[in-house]
């Protein structure tokens, strides 16, 4: 038997700058509006913006935020996911998604590729290692921002539905993310969802959105152009088996080991 449509919705916003607790009631609000979907995201460091100062920011694993992640994925029934600034048991920061459930239960994926034009390197320790989660049968593999940039990362080992991308990428680079995201989705015959910020952060940087869903051709289902709020698109599990029984070019794709 086949597995089920996926509802997913974005949550495509204004961040306020460094302050948690202000997003955390913003985004309750939006959630509001997501009732029904089963995925919904969030940004990249929705809690705070993507800011530098991590010792400063971040929450022990098991903080606040991440409470919060979990009672609105068990008040919506739905999975809850987007980054934010977490300090490990040793004391490391992290840009990590949280990958919150409705049965209480959390997983994670540390960015992998950190931005080093802003620093983050220096502020933030890298995973190590690719995550694939699960939801209503879709095997879902999130990447965080930069990752998009870097196509073996992207690249898709797992026979993957949906790459899921998680960001604030600034306008001034914004032809960059509409041409990557198709291109991710076309070279792993999957669908790509990858949702981005507006408005403008504490360094004066700005964000035009362009939050979006495309096919495993790439072409766009949802495009949230500049639009603050929740965008949602519903994920065809016949589409995709259909695309990839007609055009099976995974089976040509080159074997390799990550380093």
């Amino acid at each position: 038997m086949s597995k089920p449509n996926l509802e997913i919705a974005l949550i495509q916003t204004t961040l306020a700058w460094h302050d948690a607790e202000a997003n955390r009631e913003h985004f309750a609000g939006l959630l509001d509006h997501a009732t029904g979907a089963d995925l919904i995201v969030l940004p990249e460091m929705f809690s705070t913006g993507f800011s530098m100062e991590s010792n400063e920011l971040a929450e022990d694993a098991g903080g606040p935020t991440t409470g919060w992640l979990l009672k609105q994925a068990a008040r919506l029934e739905a999975v809850v996911t987007g980054s934010i600034i977490v300090r490990a048991a040793d004391g490391r920061c992290f840009n990590r998604l949280l990958w919150a459930r409705p049965d209480g239960s959390l997983a994670h994926y540390d960015k992998r590729h950190l931005f080093r034009m802003a620093g983050e390197h220096k502020h933030f320790s890298a995973g190590d290692r690719q995550a694939l989660f699960e939801v209503k049968g879709w095997r879902v593999r999130p990447l965080v921002c930069y990752d998009l940039r870097f196509p073996v990362w992207s690249r898709d080992p797992h026979n993957t539905d949906l790459l899921l991308y998680t960001a604030n990428w600034p306008a001034a680079r914004r032809q960059h993310w509409n041409r990557l995201l198709p291109a991710r989705a076309i070279e792993n015959l999957c669908y790509v969802a990858a949702v981005n910020r507006v408005g403008t952060d504490g360094n004066g940087h700005a964000y035009a959105g362009d939050s979006q869903v495309l096919d495993a051709e790439g072409e766009c289902l949802l495009q949230a152009g500049a639009g603050d709020g929740v965008h949602r698109a519903t994920l065809s599990a016949h589409a995709l088996a259909d695309y990839r029984e007609r055009f099976p070019a995974y089976r040509d794709a080159d074997a390799f080991n990550l380093l």
